[in-house]
């Protein structure tokens, strides 16, 4: 009897992970849907040269941002400028 318990529960002891909390957590956001809203806050925000989301810190060089890699552990925010052109 215990050679086919093991094994079985073995099996349950397998599907238990599909079973835990963050199995119906959201997933993050797509990268499109993050570079339209980087996109949507540089145009209107256009003497912006420097911003933040609280994880990356971004320059705007010729139109273009260039951000950091992401700090580990961080919590996104809305983007945020930090430094304007003097126009």
């Amino acid at each position: 009897m215990l050679r086919f318990a093991l094994p079985i529960l073995f099996v349950f002891a397998g599907i238990s992970p599909a079973l835990c909390d963050d199995a119906g957590q959201a997933s993050p956001p797509d990268k499109a849907a993050e570079m339209r809203s980087m996109k949507d806050f540089l145009q209107a925000n256009s003497d912006c040269r420097e911003f933040t989301d609280s994880c990356s810190y971004c320059v705007v060089t010729d139109g273009r941002a260039d951000c950091s890699t992401p700090q580990i552990a961080c919590v996104k925010k809305e983007y945020q400028c930090t430094a304007r052109s003097g126009k």
